[in-house]
């Protein structure tokens, strides 16, 4: 019998939010989600403070996250909600 599903990995890649370096260690990815940086992330970011009537900018980190998950679909010459052949 030839196989009817041929389900596609597909990896998310996201950044977290963008604070100052120190302050990275503790931030999480979003649930379902995992960290491939570790420590306090990467510093390739800025980060905004408002003070007043200025805006100042800071050199900051964030992590990079990653989530795998299987997309259904079906294999070549098969279609449908089940997949069914010709």
């Amino acid at each position: 019998q030839m196989k009817k599903q041929c389900d596609q990995k597909l990896l998310v890649r996201m950044k977290t939010e963008c604070v100052p370096c120190s302050l990275n260690l503790k931030t999480q990815c979003p649930a379902g989600y995992t960290k491939i940086t570790n420590g306090t992330g990467i510093p390739d970011c800025r980060y905004y403070l408002e003070i007043k009537t200025h805006v100042l900018s800071f050199p900051g980190c964030r992590h990079h996250c990653m989530k795998e998950f299987e997309q259904p679909e079906c294999c070549q010459g098969h279609w449908g909600p089940d997949c069914m052949g010709k």
